[in-house]
């Protein structure tokens, strides 16, 4: 009990949002109530709004952590002086260490960020937005590409679905229990295929 009344309005606030995204992902949202998520942390519901003001404001700030997770490794990547093919392959096994780590996290992006739109589209200004750290990042990994020479300049979306595609797929699969292989194994080999996705033309020929 002392342990938890010494902890911090921000840091009980991240107990709440973990809580939920195991719950959300395992349950859906829909099903999962606030007194759920209460449980879980060990308070009252009543209390979970004196975080959150809704059940809706709690998946907002879930998605926001999801997608800063990926950003901040993202970030330290494309600070590193190495090319964009590398930085690719060091994002593709960076992304599978987190879906090994904590796969709720992934399960909860792919399961309700992108199965409850309504949610998102609610509570953020548009749904990209509750993202934008992590989309920003990968924007920035495709332009210095383009600026290096390295990648075909692409419309963002496609290019964005290019790179990330293979690596939902892939999160997806090893959620389902479907993939022989530990899902890091296939890392290589995905990273590989989403440069030669994105290159420019003549380097696919080396």
């Amino acid at each position: 009990m002392m342990i938890r009344e010494l902890k911090s309005k921000e840091e009980r606030k991240f107990d709440i949002i973990v809580a939920a995204i195991k719950l959300f992902s395992r349950d859906g949202f829909y099903a999962t109530r606030v007194p759920d998520i209460a449980k879980a942390v060990g308070m009252s519901a009543g209390n979970i709004y004196n975080y959150f003001s809704s059940k809706e404001d709690v998946a907002k700030c879930a998605i926001r952590y999801c997608s800063n997770v990926l950003a901040k490794r993202l970030r330290a990547i494309n600070e590193m002086p190495v090319s964009t093919k590398k930085k690719i392959e060091l994002f593709v096994n960076g992304y599978f260490e987190e879906v090994e780590k904590f796969p709720e996290l992934i399960e909860f992006f792919l399961r309700i960020y992108l199965a409850n739109r309504e949610i998102f589209s609610k509570e953020c200004d548009n749904g990209y937005e509750c993202a934008a750290e992590f989309v920003e990042e990968v924007q920035k990994l495709l332009d210095r590409g383009v600026e290096e020479g390295e990648l075909e300049e692409e419309n963002f979306h496609i290019a964005f679905s290019m790179l990330m595609g293979p690596l939902g797929c892939f999160a997806f699969m090893r959620g389902e229990n479907v993939l022989e292989k530990p899902v890091g194994c296939y890392a290589s080999e995905i990273a590989k295929n989403i440069y030669l996705a994105l290159c420019k033309s003549e380097r696919r020929d080396h």
